[in-house]
């Protein structure tokens, strides 16, 4: 087998293996969450269909299959019938380009996790995740219906505002490390853990964190839904397995958030005293994704008018600050 049809096959395979996984954990990932918001009120949770409610995903699978696909007639139907896959494909590409694990041998070939380890990975991740927002500006747009509009509007708004604050944390990283590549900022922190970017980066990593929380439509910077004010935002209309769409598409931009995190600012894969750094990057990465539920159920949702000014008067400037400190600590 020739050096291009054996990449081309490991990359098909790596593609693969992604979409299989991720798809998996996004479900998973929804009943860690009712789980986790139930330990909070002081509640069970899923605990009937299966031993501790685990089958629940299934009954829930069923129920987004065999749900009725209504498409509203007074709607655009063709962007209201692809603005769900455009959710799930962006979200799935963004993972392209992001080093899951440290790299192994496997019958004689060295396999790093990744599909392509590009030179301009983190601007490539960070591309293609901000796209996930079309799907919901579309779906919002082609919905023809006042909360889905509203909806996709406030959602376009703070997407808009919140890149600035994200890319502006993002640039001063890679002035401290020299390079867009995530294997080149994991490997800038395989010294130990003060070698670590949360270290030398702390207000990018708040600034990023409350950037991904906008991203990725999570309480309390959520604009895109409220039951009081806008029903269900942009997904008003949807139902049933387009529905479903969305929601795998927003589960998997979060795990992809909670990885990108671990890789940027908390050492990535690399190993930690005798624990491995395949193990590493679980822990921490999971940690990084229950801070979703936690702030769900610990924080009440922002107004709009507040969100935005916390932007423009407060995370600008302090990011625009952080940034010339940054090429400042560079320069000398």
């Amino acid at each position: 087998m020739s050096d291009f049809a054996f990449f081309a096959l490991e990359a098909l395979i790596k593609c693969i293996i992604i979409i299989a996984i991720f798809a998996s954990l996004a479900g998973l990932a929804t009943y860690a969450e009712r789980k986790v918001l139930a330990y909070f009120q002081r509640r069970i949770g899923p605990d009937m269909v299966g031993p501790f409610g685990l089958i629940q995903l299934v009954a829930d699978m069923i129920k987004l299959f065999t749900k009725e696909d209504i498409i509203p007639s007074n709607s655009q139907k063709f962007i209201f019938a692809i603005a769900p896959l455009i959710s799930a494909i962006c979200a799935f590409v963004s993972l392209a380009a992001i080093p899951m694990l440290p790299e192994f041998t496997l019958f004689g070939k060295v396999i790093q996790p990744i599909v392509a380890d590009i030179n301009v990975a983190l601007l490539f991740v960070i591309g293609t995740s901000g796209l996930c927002f079309y799907a919901v500006f579309l779906g919002g747009l082609a919905s023809n219906n006042k909360w889905s509009i509203l909806g996709a509007a406030r959602g376009l708004v703070a997407i808009i505002s919140y890149e600035s604050v994200g890319a502006l944390a993002l640039i001063a990283i890679v002035m401290l490390v020299g390079s867009f590549s995530l294997v080149d900022i994991n490997n800038y922190q395989s010294d130990g853990f003060f070698s670590w970017l949360i270290f030398k980066q702390p207000l990018a990593f708040v600034l990023f964190i409350i950037a991904l929380f906008i991203e990725t439509n999570r309480t309390p910077l959520c604009l895109t839904e409220n039951d009081a004010e806008i029903v269900a935002g942009y997904g008003t209309e949807y139902s049933g397995l387009r529905w479903g769409m969305f929601f795998i598409g927003e589960y998997a931009s979060m795990i992809a958030g909670a990885i990108l995190v671990t890789l940027l600012f908390l050492g990535g894969f690399n190993s930690f005293w005798i624990i491995p750094g395949w193990i590493m990057m679980i822990v921490k990465s999971s940690f990084i994704f229950f801070w979703y539920f936690w702030a769900r159920a610990a924080f009440p949702q922002l107004r709009p008018d507040q969100v935005m000014k916390m932007c423009y008067l407060i995370l600008i400037p302090l990011a625009v600050l952080n940034l010339l400190i940054t090429a400042l600590a560079v320069l000398l």
